[in-house]
């Protein structure tokens, strides 16, 4: 694969109870975990930046799809949610679910679009396998 652009970031202080910030600065948060988990709750924690990330790819992904299939994607949106929890051997998993709505996309066609979109998202392809993703097409 040949490499178009390398995103850097750097975690410090006590990881999910820490601080974040990319290479450019574009990015600087604290981390905290949620108080689901124990936390306090007052920083942003590791699986919204993921939901955000899939989020605006799956979009992406989305409209490029939508060009190639002939489909008005304009309007369209896309909410990531990320679950974690035990995994059962010991450390942790995540679970994706993956609300696209498409309004400008015939009905018949919006789970076409979802899985094309789906075999073409980096997100996607780095996930397959690892985690479950739920596509739910949401009118």
């Amino acid at each position: 694969m040949e490499i178009a652009y390398t995103a850097i970031a750097h975690a410090t202080g006590g990881g999910r109870d820490g601080h974040i910030r990319s290479e450019d600065d574009r990015l600087d948060l604290d981390t905290r975990p949620p108080k689901e988990m124990g936390g306090s709750g007052e920083g942003t924690n590791p699986e919204q930046l993921f939901a955000a990330g899939y989020a605006a790819c799956f979009l992406s992904a989305i409209h490029g799809t939508g060009k190639g299939l002939g489909l008005d994607t304009k309007d369209a949106q896309v909410s990531a949610s990320v679950g974690i929890g035990p995994n059962g051997n010991g450390g942790y998993g995540l679970a994706v679910e993956l609300d696209i709505f498409t309004p400008n996309v015939p009905a018949e066609r919006r789970r076409e679009l979802a899985d094309a979109a789906h075999q073409v998202c980096p997100y996607s392809n780095a996930t397959r396998g690892n985690i479950e993703v739920t596509l739910s097409l949401v009118d």
